[in-house]
């Protein structure tokens, strides 16, 4: 089984992630700031990263800015953003980000997008 980290402030959206995915084969852990989401990937391996871009005590982007290039080429990070600029997208791709996933999301749409990603790897 694959192991995601999801790093999102609002409760619902992480359970709503969460429960849309069940389904799936992951190991799913949770956390609620971006202090919390570096901590947990630094002292552990992931196999995903689903990244809210606001959180408090980090933003995303700031998360992936501290981030190790050794823990990003071993990860694979899906934003999760209402920033849907051209510019915002680049600065993220730059700073390590993978995929986007525009909110609101469909559950039915990051399914289908996540199992997508494990039948690739």
């Amino acid at each position: 089984m694959k192991k995601l980290l999801i790093a999102d402030d609002e409760d619902i959206l992480r359970m709503l992630i969460e429960d849309t995915l069940e389904e799936l084969p992951f190991v799913i852990s949770e956390v609620t700031n971006g202090r919390e989401a570096y901590e947990r990937l630094n002292e552990e391996t992931f196999d995903y990263l689903i990244l809210d871009y606001m959180m408090p005590e980090m933003t995303g982007y700031e998360v992936l800015e501290k981030l190790s290039d050794d823990i990003k080429r071993t990860i694979t990070i899906i934003m999760l953003t209402a920033k849907t600029q051209k510019e915002d997208q680049e600065a993220l791709m730059q700073a390590g980000a993978d995929y986007f996933i525009s909110k609101p999301f469909s559950p039915i749409e990051l399914a289908d997008f996540m199992e997508g990603l494990l039948n690739e790897g």
